[in-house]
């Protein structure tokens, strides 16, 4: 790999030279600069970036964790990240896994969006105990370095359970998302409530992953256990898309024999037939002010904790004549 040491050595200055003539210092006049920097594009010189970095105790990148890519959700979520994070001069890394924990103890990141079941949230408050800037979407910690930037998950359920209540069921399936998640926590917690201020209801919980096939296979033990108009909720819009599209294929009707309702209102849920009730909240926002939050953390300025809200967008039934 060619250094400054060979650049200097071929354009028969110093080393300092080379470096200011590099990092445009106007200590090098214009015609030497201008050599300097032919021979390094002669010789195909790239700069060292972890050095730099550790120099200027900077990189200008910011890491988002993810648990994984899959599904609709995460691109507006990134879109908003990336658009607040490029205005002020940052670009991005998006990671998932065990191994890219590294980043951070690396400093090969500035600060850190997360939004990953990888992390516990006691190897979080280590990082931000030793002066790591990080935001988190899934969870609750207090520290000077941590801010939170959480969706509404408690508001979102009950809305959603409320809704099917009203619309006269009194038998409700609920779909759940992976144990260890927060956001599926969090509304389970509030489906409970509801259903114990709206006693006598038939309640059934099925373990789900947030996947479609988690849908599909709820679908499967809904369907053998029918025997009047039930309703369900699943805890995201890909299970309840997985539910939808197994439900189609069945003897029974989406909004006769079976409503549902989901959460995320990913784009999706738009083009169903009937159109499925959602919970609606803007994930650009989310990770837009999350991404605020965290150039305030890394200026040390001063923030408090935000909090994304959610809204109902209703279904419509399709009825049997």
């Amino acid at each position: 790999m060619v250094s400054i040491k060979d650049i200097a050595k071929k354009a028969g200055v110093s080393i300092s030279t080379v470096s200011y003539a590099i990092n445009g210092n106007p200590k090098v006049t214009k015609e030497t600069s201008t050599r300097i920097l032919a021979v390094a594009k002669e010789l195909n010189y790239v700069p060292n970036a972890a050095a730099r970095s550790l120099k200027k105790q900077e990189t200008k990148i910011i890491g988002v964790f993810l648990t994984d890519f899959n599904g609709a959700f995460y691109g507006e979520l990134l879109q908003g990240i990336k658009e607040v994070l490029n205005k002020q001069g940052y670009d991005l890394i998006v990671c998932s896994g065990v191994q890219s924990h590294r980043l951070l103890p690396e400093r090969t990141i500035d600060g850190a969006i997360v939004l990953d079941t990888s992390f516990s949230s006691e190897e979080l408050l280590q990082y931000a105990e030793r002066g790591h800037k990080l935001v988190v979407l899934d969870r609750e910690l207090s520290h000077a370095n941590v801010n939170q930037v959480l969706l509404d998950n408690k508001a979102g359920a009950a809305l959603a359970m409320e809704y099917l209540i009203e619309e006269g069921h009194r038998k409700i399936y609920v779909v759940a998302g992976p144990e260890a998640s927060f956001d599926s926590m969090q509304r389970l917690q509030a489906v409970r409530q509801v259903v114990n201020r709206h006693q006598p209801l038939a309640y059934t919980q099925i373990l789900g992953d947030f996947n479609k096939s988690a849908g599909e296979e709820a679908a499967k033990q809904i369907i053998q256990e029918y025997t009047e108009p039930v309703a369900v909720f699943c805890l995201n819009d890909e299970m309840a898309i997985g539910l939808y599209n197994a439900v189609k294929k069945s003897e029974y009707k989406i909004g006769t024999h079976i409503h549902i309702i989901g959460f995320d209102n990913i784009e999706l849920t738009q083009y169903t037939e009937p159109r499925l009730a959602t919970i609606d909240y803007s994930k650009r926002k989310w990770g837009a002010l999350a991404s605020e939050q965290l150039l305030k953390l890394i200026d040390d300025k001063e923030i408090d904790h935000e909090r994304i809200y959610v809204t109902l967008v209703k279904g419509n039934s399709v009825r049997t004549v």
